[in-house]
């Protein structure tokens, strides 16, 4: 499984917004680059900054390549062994300690659908993946617009 939240930075009343992708398989740079393009019509048209860790298909020269064609995608890396920085890792926890928790199941639709369940729960709650992100401690600041003076 693929996911990604969305914050809107000018617009905090906006909501939160997931979007995932499972499907069988390891997701190597291919995969990722079909998740990323499918991600930006979920943004309708909007611009996007990608919070990434430094995993090796993320880091991959046709990655790297494909992300300099991507005018809508800024991509911030987390530094190093620092998972605790990515609001993602909280909706895994969130995945695994509700839905996924004990779940042996027969077939691999057995978990498709005890994630797709979670998935419905994280999105029906308003609050839920804004708490992903405070639990990092981190902050979305919107960038000032030309007209705007920064404080001196």
């Amino acid at each position: 499984m693929a996911a990604a939240l969305g914050y809107h930075a000018a617009d905090p009343d906006h909501g939160a917004r997931l979007c995932f992708d499972l499907r069988p398989g390891t997701y190597d740079t291919a995969a990722l680059i079909d998740v990323l393009t499918r991600l930006k019509d979920f943004s309708t048209g909007e611009r996007v900054v990608l919070i990434w860790a430094g995993l090796p298909a993320h880091r991959s020269r046709a990655m790297r390549d494909w992300l300099t064609d991507q005018d809508w995608l800024i991509v911030e890396r987390l530094p190093a062994y620092a998972p605790e920085l990515s609001p993602v890792e909280m909706l895994w926890a969130s995945l695994k300690t509700c839905e996924l928790a004990n779940l042996a199941g027969e077939y691999l639709a057995d978990t498709a659908h005890a994630t797709r369940a979670g998935i419905t729960r994280i999105c029906n709650d308003d609050q839920l993946a804004w708490s992903f992100l405070a639990h990092t401690g981190l902050t979305i600041h919107p960038r000032p617009t030309t007209n705007q003076r920064k404080p001196q």
